[in-house]
């Protein structure tokens, strides 16, 4: 079995793969509080209740845009499972996929984001990611990853508008029924879920500008993907909330021989 973790700075997915497919995964918070013990035993207790153990775990692979929980990841890694883990970054191969772009800055949620988009799709495509910030980043018919834009998040966004507004209400993240709100609640609503996915369909236009995407595909993940996708925009082709997952076990797959 192969362990896959993709930490963000909100959430950490964790998957557990075999030879062919993630069979299960699971989402745990990114805190940088909790111990490398602490952290086994939450790990542990998810294997459990699926049927697994740490003596089934024969390679690990993290992509991490928290650099200060890596150490306390490796080292839980090394001492309950005893296994080195693959950390991603640009100098481990890429599965086909070369980096257009200053790769010292380049975030690993990024480039397994490229990586799966590429290997599962086909370029060109644009991958969209809804996590604590929203990135785009598009890759060519040759696998290049060019590059993309980084915009603020859904949520982030969202608890900002109520700290810094006073009589602002925290919000459920649903789509209203229509665009124009008849309460505060159903303001806010259709201020978010239609700003994004204006903000979404702008940019994704522009960038298929570019020369050789005007065909691209655009693939959608995280963990509020599925908000944009609930209004009547077309712009977004596949909706894929493991396409981390799945990128992190095509890097695996490439680098674990050697």
């Amino acid at each position: 079995m192969i362990l896959l973790m993709d930490v963000g700075n909100t959430n950490i997915k964790i998957g557990l793969a075999n030879e062919t497919k993630t069979i299960h995964t699971w989402r745990i918070a990114t805190d940088t509080n909790r111990t490398a013990d602490e952290f086994g035993m939450v790990l542990f207790d998810l294997l459990k209740q699926s049927g697994h153990s740490f003596r089934e775990i024969e390679g690990i692979i993290i992509s991490s845009v928290a650099p200060s929980i890596n150490y306390t990841l490796e080292h839980m890694c090394s001492y309950y499972m005893k296994c080195k883990p693959i950390m991603v970054a640009s100098n481990i191969r890429l599965a086909g996929v070369t980096l257009d772009y200053n790769k010292q800055e380049l975030g690993s949620d990024r480039i397994v984001n490229a990586v799966a988009a590429y290997r599962l799709y086909g370029g060109p495509v644009i991958t969209v990611d809804f996590g604590s910030a929203t990135t785009f980043g598009a890759v060519d018919a040759d696998g290049v990853f060019l590059g993309g834009l980084i915009a603020p998040g859904i949520k982030s966004s969202t608890e900002s508008l109520v700290n810094t507004a006073a009589k602002l209400p925290r919000i459920e993240l649903v789509a209203p029924k229509g665009v124009i709100g008849k309460n505060t609640v159903e303001n806010m609503q259709a201020g978010i879920i239609y700003g994004f996915t204006g903000l979404v369909e702008y940019i994704v236009k522009r960038m298929k500008r570019e020369p050789g995407f005007a065909d691209a595909k655009v693939i959608a993940t995280g963990g509020m993907s599925q908000l944009v996708t609930q209004t009547e925009s077309k712009i977004i082709d596949v909706v894929d909330r493991a396409l981390s997952l799945k990128g992190l076990k095509i890097l695996y797959d490439e680098n674990a021989k050697s």
